[in-house]
C-alpha cells in the first residue's frame, strides 16, 4: 500500500479521536514537535526503523520527541503505530495530521520575508491582512532576507506578493530584455 496513503488515514482517524476527546490542539502541538525533531535530528528516523531495537524502547524515544507533556491519546496512537509495523511512516503521519488539523480549523501558514526585521506591531497588521482575507486564522512566520535590499515578499496559500527592491529590479530587467 501507498506511504502517503496509510500516513492519511491514521492521521484521519488520530483527529477523529483528538476531536472526539477534545484534545486536538495538544494532539498537534504534539505531532508538531515530533515533526521538528524528526526534521532537525536526522538520527531518530534511523534509530526508529532500526529492526533490533525494542518496541518498548521506540515508544519512550518517541514519547521524549513528542514532547515533555505528551497527551494519552498521542501515546496510545504511537503504541498502536508501533504494534502495526507502521513506524516507517510516522513522520508522514505527523505531516499529514498537522495538515488535516489546519483544513479542519481553518489556519493558514503564511510567511513574511523582509529585508530587516520588522516590529511585532507591522507582523501584526500583515498577519490581520491575510486573516481578513483568508476567512481564517493564520500560522505566520517572520524571515529576514538582506538580498531584498527593501521591501518585502508575503506569501500564503498559493499567494505571492512581492513588493521587493529586488523583485522590482528584476522585473525592471525582464522588461528591458524584451
Amino acid at each position: 500500500m501507498d506511504l502517503g496513503v496509510i500516513s492519511v488515514r491514521y492521521a484521519r482517524a488520530l483527529l477523529k479521536g483528538a476531536v472526539a476527546g477534545n484534545q486536538e490542539d495538544e494532539v498537534y502541538r504534539d505531532m508538531q514537535i515530533l515533526l521538528q525533531n524528526y526534521i532537525a535530528v536526522p538520527e531518530l528516523r534511523l534509530t526508529i526503523e532500526n529492526p533490533m531495537l525494542a518496541k518498548e524502547k521506540k515508544q519512550e524515544v518517541l514519547e521524549i520527541a513528542s514532547g515533555k507533556n505528551v497527551t494519552l491519546l498521542t501515546k496510545h496512537f504511537i503504541a498502536l503505530v508501533l504494534k502495526e509495523d507502521r513506524e516507517t511512516a510516522l513522520q508522514f503521519m505527523a505531516a499529514s495530521y498537522i495538515t488535516l488539523y489546519r483544513k479542519h480549523k481553518n489556519i493558514t501558514c503564511g510567511k513574511l520575508i523582509t529585508a530587516t526585521a520588522v516590529t511585532q506591531e507591522v507582523e501584526t497588521k500583515m498577519k490581520q491582512m491575510v486573516e481578513n482575507r483568508t476567512q481564517g486564522s493564520v500560522e505566520f512566520n517572520a524571515e529576514v532576507d538582506e538580498g531584498l535590499i527593501g521591501g518585502f515578499i508575503l506569501e500564503y496559500d498559493d499567494c505571492r506578493m512581492d513588493a521587493s527592491v529586488k523583485g522590482k529590479l528584476r522585473s525592471i530587467l525582464s522588461e528591458l530584455k524584451k
